[in-house]
């Protein structure tokens, strides 16, 4: 992993840029819009994208990564090392040390008290925190000075770059967020949709799954930036009429997440409106097999636990042949086109953690049902769905509402129909689907059906934090208020020990070997995670807006302090 320091928060090469940004708010407004609409501004209350990236306009983490995959500093005076002091000899802590001067978007200093209380926050014991695997192995945070941050782990961390690194990891005010801990975070919504930040700009209305209104911050700690004065961030819709807006009509300046046919993408841009970015990270788009049985008619606490196993997907020949049966070839075709690749990987980059495993690369509709019949799964009635242990084979597969994962699922069904497999399909809306609302019984993390599909990332180039989610105990559940990233409530010891042995490993080829074998655990030797496609993350630029860097590491607002109307626009 390369680390670099980057102070005052802009990346390098955006000199000529600043040069000319005669002073803050000088290029007016920029309106960005994202088909799925934000819900909460607090990503320790949410795993949705569309969620972070709407918060890290506002509040920021002490280092995040660049459109490169470098560890750059932001808040922290420089990233710490080995070799500078900042990280211990023996590898169980790492020491910030927070840039002087720094202030809240209220005027109030930046102190090493809120860093440590973020921590404490997402910690809460009472708290479903969707963060909690970036604090994975933290015993106790110091703060010897308002400037120092000492973070102590149980055992060695070779990579101690979880806590406050990235844009899902930020650093909150203690002041606005204290009376909101544990099972009081998600009552407080007026810190939840307005938090107090660092970051060049300030939320002045927001309209959960509808639009955002930002400002830039009077008390950034650039004073030539942000370019911009104002921001709309418009949510919903979908992604035709997001890319449309970009492309053809030229009404806003930044649509993410186009999830379309790349024939759709390509008329669009001939618009000359804007231009399409993609950039390959590790999004991958797959399906979550339940481990636990979704009937309703068991209790919540039941239903987010493996007290009680899925009747057939508890089968990992089950859930095996479900995954021989789908051709992704032809997904990759009508989804995502130049855009997506085949994999059967949960982790199919950097190249150090990417196992290549091509067991999936070819559809087996024969061989899935050869193994549905061995393992006892027979159409004993004639009408077509096959029952295992007396329960037939009927699955509710459920994703969000999108032209492409439509399709998908339309394929799907007809694909393991062929054997034997009944399917009701569900979708909703993205801003309920990603939205984390404790009260819906919609979301990917109550996780109410047989299979769910949709794709997710990590920040940085190490998948540490990304692969410690799938610990036993980590699953969404009512005591969390639904919150945690063991979505398929996935439980194994041995997982659980590499996780443990990945976090003490500082070698490089050694840490690849065991994530490889992780994500095989995950994948090929259990089937309860099926990948589909290595999905590129596409997004629609205007042909005025500039300094906007396409990042795959990281949130895709990482530099919006840098963006700015290009003269002669």
């Amino acid at each position: 992993m390369k680390l670099r320091t980057l102070m005052l928060g802009a990346a390098a090469g955006t000199a000529m840029a600043s040069m000319a940004m005669a002073e803050r708010g000088s290029d007016g407004h920029v309106n960005i819009i994202y088909w799925q609409a934000p819900s909460i501004l607090n990503p320790f209350l949410s795993g949705g994208t569309k969620d972070v990236d709407a918060s890290a306009i506002v509040i920021e983490p002490l280092a995040r990564y660049d459109e490169n995959g470098d560890m750059v500093a932001y808040l922290a005076q420089e990233v710490p090392t080995v070799a500078n002091g900042g990280v211990s000899e023996d590898l169980k802590s790492i020491t910030w040390k927070l840039q002087e001067g720094l202030k809240w978007s209220d005027g109030s200093a930046v102190t090493s008290a809120d860093v440590k209380f973020t921590a404490d926050y997402c910690m809460h014991p009472e708290g479903g925190c969707a963060q909690l695997s970036f604090f994975d192995g933290v015993t106790q945070i110091d703060t010897p000075d308002d400037l120092t941050v000492v973070v102590h782990f149980k055992e060695a961390k070779p990579n101690p770059y979880g806590p406050f690194v990235g844009g899902q990891s930020p650093i909150i005010q203690k002041a606005q967020f204290e009376d909101c801990m544990g099972a009081k975070a998600p009552e407080c919504t007026e810190a939840n949709f307005g938090p107090i930040g660092t970051g060049p700009f300030v939320v002045t209305d927001f309209r959960p799954n509808d639009v955002i209104s930002y400002e830039a911050n009077p008390n950034y700690r650039d004073a030539a930036k942000p370019a911009f004065a104002s921001i709309t961030f418009k949510g919903g819709g979908d992604a035709t009429a997001a890319a449309r807006s970009v492309l053809e009509t030229g009404e806003f300046d930044h649509a993410w997440n186009l999830q379309l046919a790349p024939d759709v993408i390509a008329k669009m841009e001939a618009g000359g409106k804007g231009v399409v970015q993609v950039g390959f990270g590790p999004l991958v788009e797959r399906l979550e097999m339940n481990m636990t049985n979704p009937s309703p008619d068991l209790p919540p606490e039941t239903r987010s636990t493996v007290a009680e196993p899925h009747p057939f997907l508890s089968e990992q020949k089950v859930r095996q042949a479900l995954s021989m049966a789908i051709d992704r070839a032809l997904l990759v075709e009508i989804g995502y086109g130049k855009a997506g690749k085949v994999t059967c990987d949960l982790v199919p980059s950097p190249q150090n953690y990417a196992a290549g495993n091509d067991y999936c690369m070819t559809q087996d509709i024969a061989g899935a049902n050869a193994l549905l019949d061995e393992v006892g799964a027979k159409d004993t009635d004639g009408d077509g769905i096959r029952e295992f242990n007396g329960t037939p084979l009927v699955i509710k597969y459920q994703t969000s509402t999108n032209a492409v994962r439509q399709d998908f699922q339309a394929l799907i069904k007809q694909w393991w129909s062929e054997i034997g497999v009944d399917t009701n399909l569900a979708n909703y809306s993205a801003s309920v689907f990603f939205g984390g609302d404790p009260g819906s019984p919609d979301t990917f993390q109550k996780f109410y059906s047989d299979v769910e599909m949709y794709a997710n990332t990590f920040n940085g180039t190490d998948p540490q934090q990304y692969l410690a989610a799938y610990r036993c105990g980590n699953e969404p559940k009512p005591a969390s208020q639904w919150q945690g990233e063991n979505i398929n409530r996935f439980c194994s010891a041995d997982y659980d020990a590499l996780i443990d042995e990945l976090g003490r490993t500082g070698d490089i080829a050694k840490r690849g070997e065991i994530a490889i074998k992780m994500n095989n655990m995950l994948t090929q030797d259990s089937y309860t995670i099926v990948p589909l496609v290595h999905r590129g993350r596409v997004s629609a630029i205007a042909s005025s807006l500039g300094g906007y860097k396409m990042n795959v590491w990281d949130s895709e607002m990482w530099n919006i302090a840098d963006w700015h109307r290009k003269e002669g626009s």
